[in-house]
């Protein structure tokens, strides 16, 4: 891959989109993982206002110093890009607090501090008329759903989401990525605990995207696992992983079902 033309062509696609929206500059969630600080570096890129923020919630100390490394790298070459800190650890706390024990589950509890940084961003975004800019890769959006419904899900425009996640990386060593960053392994720093994505999912992203090649196009709901005697075991344990994510995901990937009232006639009472 050309990283260098592959730069040029989404900083300036960056660019278009703030042109046909009217908008004034990009709001980014910086994590102190890779893709979001391709994204920031990209967005930087443009010349046009930037705003970074870092959202901790019971955060691992890795991961935010992570993130105040990069902010602080494009602060000091970027004059164009600014940046917050906004706690959120009491905000989560709180919201706990008066959450029953029906609502309470791990899961959810992961998918609301999500929610909760998707609120934060947009509540600059808002204010200042700038888009909320996605960090995720092809092989999350597209190929296994690993984000959070309205919440790493809920953005305006996606810059990196036709690029794999070695790509990513490629694109990252391009950018002069700090190197912390990217020796990092891969998470969405969720969890209280330094949980890899890889711990998550049960697959790298290597295996992921080779797995994603492999089935191309085809029709993952009648895929037949038995019928592919060329491969490995773990292999097909890949391939597993990736159809029954993808299936179980199809709702985060499409639009939200809408009930359409076909030939019905309403009698007036």
């Amino acid at each position: 891959m050309d990283y260098k033309k592959v730069n040029l062509y989404i900083v300036n696609w960056l660019k278009e989109q703030i042109e046909k929206t009217n908008q004034k500059g990009f709001v980014v969630g910086v994590s102190g993982g890779i893709d979001s600080a391709v994204v920031s570096t990209l967005c930087a890129q443009t010349g046009l206002p930037v705003i970074l923020l870092n959202m901790p919630i019971h955060q691992v100390n890795e991961q935010f110093n992570r993130a105040v490394v990069h902010i602080n790298w494009l602060k000091e070459n970027y004059s164009n890009v600014s940046s917050y800190t906004t706690d959120l650890t009491d905000v989560f706390d709180n919201l706990c607090a008066v959450l029953p024990e029906q609502a309470k589950g791990d899961l959810a509890l992961v998918n609301t501090r999500s929610r909760l940084r998707m609120l934060t961003l947009y509540s600059y975004a808002n204010t200042n008329c700038y888009l909320v800019c996605g960090t995720g890769n092809k092989i999350e959006d597209f190929g296994i759903g690993f984000y959070t419904k309205y919440g790493d899900g809920g953005v305006d425009i996606s810059p990196i989401a036709d690029l794999m996640k070695s790509e990513v990386y490629g694109l990252g060593k391009y950018l002069n990525v700090d190197i912390s960053i990217l020796n990092a392994a891969p998470t969405d720093g969720l969890w209280e605990i330094d949980r890899t994505d890889e711990d998550q999912i049960g697959a790298s992203y290597n295996e992921l995207e080779w797995a994603m090649k492999y089935l191309n196009d085809k029709n993952l709901e009648n895929f037949d696992l038995s019928e592919q005697s060329n491969l490995s075991d773990r292999e097909k344990e890949v391939l597993r992983i990736y159809v029954s994510r993808n299936l179980a995901n199809q709702h985060k990937m499409k639009m939200p079902e809408v009930c359409v009232l076909n030939g019905l006639t309403f009698r007036p009472h």
